[in-house]
């Protein structure tokens, strides 16, 4: 497995590089945007993105809007930014998961195994294969999603995880709180509102997809459900 970094930051690779070394993945660098596309177009082993925001020529935002037309690559965002605007638009760009410089190496670590265990598959083995709920037919091994109109619902690792996990589970309210520690695989910090945008984001699909039909519901105060019809 190869994890691409990209940072016009020399050092910043640099650490990283060792860190992904470290956990027993093969570090590739890119310095700008442009040069991480023609890699990633280049090198099908890469299977994880580790993408700063503000670079030259490119930015990491218009970086991930490129890879999302045709691939569902996980992709971490770095950035130095911090407002909560900067992280939700990030996010709704299409990244999987969002660190703030200056950064703990070990953080961004575990954030990338978290990813990648998605990724990977990690439902259970005793779920079934298939769902049918509403017009959305749901395929845990192969992580398809299919509405009845025949359009494809092309979805994040992350994405994937939140329309499963409350689709085998009808009628069960989750909180925010819940979706994140199953989803992501991490103890929640502050998890409300990246659920809120990955769910808004996940929405948008499905409507699209359906011709407008609203499959997640909102339980105001609680969480999310779909109802089982």
């Amino acid at each position: 497995m190869k994890i691409l970094v990209v940072d016009d930051d020399k050092e910043i690779v640099e650490l990283l590089d060792i860190y992904i070394k470290n956990e027993g993945y093969e570090p590739v660098s890119a310095f700008n945007g442009k040069e991480a596309l023609t890699k990633l177009h280049t090198d099908p082993e890469i299977g994880l993105m580790i993408l700063d925001v503000m670079m030259p020529e490119m930015s990491g935002i218009e970086v991930v809007r490129e890879v999302r037309r045709d691939s569902q690559l996980p992709i971490l965002i770095l950035s130095a930014k911090t407002e909560d605007m900067d992280k939700i638009k990030g996010l709704l760009t299409g990244a999987d998961d969002y660190v703030t410089k200056p950064f703990n190496p070990l953080e961004v670590m575990a954030r990338v195994k978290s990813l990648l265990r998605r990724s990977q598959n990690d439902l259970k083995q005793d779920e079934p294969e298939v769902l049918d709920i509403g017009p959305l037919t749901i395929n845990s091994d192969s992580h398809e999603v299919k509405a009845l109109t025949g359009k494809s619902v092309q979805l994040t690792a992350l994405e994937f995880g939140i329309l499963y996990l409350l689709a085998s589970h009808p009628n069960r309210v989750f909180s925010a709180d819940d979706i994140f520690e199953r989803v992501w695989q991490q103890e929640s910090i502050i998890s409300a509102k990246t659920v809120m945008v990955h769910v808004s984001h996940l929405r948008d699909k499905i409507e699209e997809a359906t011709g407008g039909e609203k499959v997640i519901e909102t339980v105001w105060g609680v969480g999310y459900k779909i109802e089982s019809h």
